[in-house]
């Protein structure tokens, strides 16, 4: 049965699990009953303005495709209910699919989602990485700002691990105890870096001058489902593009949006929204990027097996997506 609203929440395996109960295919959407619509089902992550993208595919779907929006509450769990066939696509962060692909797991990246999110922030007086030297700071491990924080600090000529104290620390943790003067910085996720910013700490360094870049967030699916219904990828990238142009092009909105469906402060939003670009093209310089994030996450041990960028990202749905045209 259709929900009246796109909102799922899964903080269980359970929830996941009875929308695979409900569907006789769990390689792919809801097949329509009759005449009625085909239900596709996206997860995202909870609260998070650069993963907002799905709350709008309701109002933009073309005929006949419904979305449901399901919530989870890290990537790897979005990523593990793609590829279990829980769910039809997720809007998650990339280094989940290059952890899956790296697995032998069958996930494809079939469009960009949002770039940036990410931020170096600290207290009151630091200016630049080098002003870090010797002090405490968080970082959540295994994670892309752990990336992007050494190779910032690699750039000017230090060492993460002889050169600063680390704190391990969860992203929800990390404006709190900077607050708390638990930790001198931290290298984290939005909402951390616009949180603590709104409370009076100061960006140190811009984490996305590395080879890296902004990469952060893509919408993935399965090969499976690209092999057995290209129309409805097709469909379904179509429809991410236009809700991805939409928030580039009316950031307030968005905020706006995020404020509504979730309840968050609204100058936290404001702040976060311009440490955000909303994007789905995948190009060369994407590509690149992508490459050098699992090159990193692959010396730092994050991934052990293999990852071909090629086939980890589809470009055939971006390429043809007619909603893009004008763009």
């Amino acid at each position: 049965m259709r929900l009246s609203r796109p909102l799922v929440t899964a903080s269980a395996v359970l929830l996941v699990a009875g929308l695979a109960a409900c569907s006789p295919d769990s390689a792919g959407a809801a097949p329509a009953d009759g005449d009625g619509p085909t239900v596709v089902t996206v997860g995202t992550l909870k609260g998070q303005p650069h993963l907002y993208a799905p709350f709008l595919y309701e109002d933009l779907a073309p005929e006949g495709v419904e979305f449901e929006v399901v919530q989870f509450d890290t990537s790897p769990d979005i990523k593990n209910a793609v590829v279990s066939g829980n769910i039809d696509f997720g809007v998650a962060g990339v280094p989940s699919a290059v952890s899956g692909a790296a697995a032998g797991q069958d996930v494809v990246v079939v469009a960009a989602a949002a770039d940036g999110g990410s931020g170096i922030i600290g207290r009151e007086g630091l200016d630049g990485v080098e002003s870090l030297a010797g002090l405490t700071v968080g970082y959540p491990q295994g994670s892309s700002q752990e990336i992007l924080l050494r190779l910032t600090l690699e750039a000017a000529g230090m060492d993460a691990d002889e050169d600063l104290e680390l704190v391990n620390l969860p992203f929800s943790d990390m404006a709190a105890a900077l607050a708390a003067g638990r930790i001198d910085a931290f290298a984290s996720a939005e909402l951390g870096p616009s949180t603590a910013l709104q409370a009076g700490a100061v960006e140190v360094a811009s984490p996305y001058d590395t080879p890296v870049g902004r990469v952060n967030i893509g919408l993935y699916t399965t090969g499976e489902l690209i092999e057995s219904d290209p129309e409805l990828v097709q469909e379904v990238v179509d429809t991410h593009v236009r809700a991805t142009e939409q928030m580039a092009a009316d950031p307030q909105a968005w905020a706006d949006g995020v404020v509504a469906e979730f309840g968050i402060d609204q100058a936290v939003v404001d702040t976060a929204v311009q440490n955000i670009w909303p994007r789905w093209e995948i190009d060369d310089e994407y590509a690149a990027q992508v490459a050098a994030l699992v090159e990193q996450m692959a010396a730092l041990k994050q991934i052990d097996g293999d990852v071909d960028v090629d086939a980890l990202l589809d470009t055939t749905f971006v390429e043809a997506t007619e909603a893009g045209g004008d763009s």
